[in-house]
């Protein structure tokens, strides 16, 4: 089975992951920076300020901008995963199916799935030129552990609307984690989700962790030719 994201072949295709990934590529931290805010920043401000740092740390690195892959690949692995829920994210897009998942299954599950994400999002890192984050209005109360931030990225072409999930973590890191993503209304989770649960009918999970682990390979591969 081929999944949707897993497809290159199409135009159309390209063009979302495209968008998802100048999306997502903004949303990184810069380390320090992060851990100095995170506990008391509004969820809104935390993802103002950390797409404003890492934009603005991408347009600057020629490195990256030239395509130095392993330079790539460390920033999406070390300043952006680390403000994402991983594990809630790949429970969610496994589905029902996560919690009859052996604890060896769960995390071969876990490390295919950010590899595959990792190498997703640093093949378009590049990409990222002149493009601008505007927030739209936000609405929580201080009580909330789960919002939702919404806002748009502006650069030469379509305004690309993104939205985010995130959760609370107190005591994990940084204050807020992201779990899910909007791009142009569709969210990843479940985009994901409906690919995974048809996989899983076919093959079973490890049906599913071998197909992952196959195009993991492939795309790795492909790097290096």
């Amino acid at each position: 089975m081929a999944f949707m994201f897993f497809d290159g072949e199409a135009s159309m295709k390209r063009d979302f992951l495209r968008k998802l990934v100048c999306g997502f590529a903004l949303v990184g931290g810069l380390g320090g920076a992060l851990l100095a805010h995170a506990d008391d920043e509004a969820p809104d401000a935390f993802v103002k300020r950390l797409s404003t740092e890492v934009l603005d740390t991408i347009k600057s690195d020629k490195a990256m901008r030239s395509g130095d892959m392993a330079r790539i690949v460390t920033l999406v692995d070390t300043r952006i995963l680390p403000n994402v829920d991983f594990q809630r994210m790949t429970a969610s897009a496994v589905g029902p199916a996560w919690r009859q998942a052996t604890p060896e299954q769960q995390k071969r599950l876990q490390d295919e799935f950010k590899i595959l994400l990792v190498r997703t999002y640093a093949g378009a890192l590049a990409q990222v030129s002149d493009q601008s984050v505007v927030m739209k209005p936000f609405r929580a109360s201080s009580d909330d552990k789960e919002v939702v931030v919404r806002s748009e990225v502006k650069g030469s072409g379509d305004p690309i609307q993104l939205d985010y999930r995130l959760v609370k973590t107190p005591g994990q890191g940084p204050g807020w984690k992201i779990y899910n993503l909007n791009v142009l209304g569709v969210w990843l989770v479940e985009t994901y989700k409906s690919q995974f649960a048809a996989e899983i009918n076919a093959k079973g999970l490890d049906g599913l962790i071998s197909s992952l682990a196959e195009r993991n390979k492939a795309n790795a591969a492909a790097k290096k030719g």
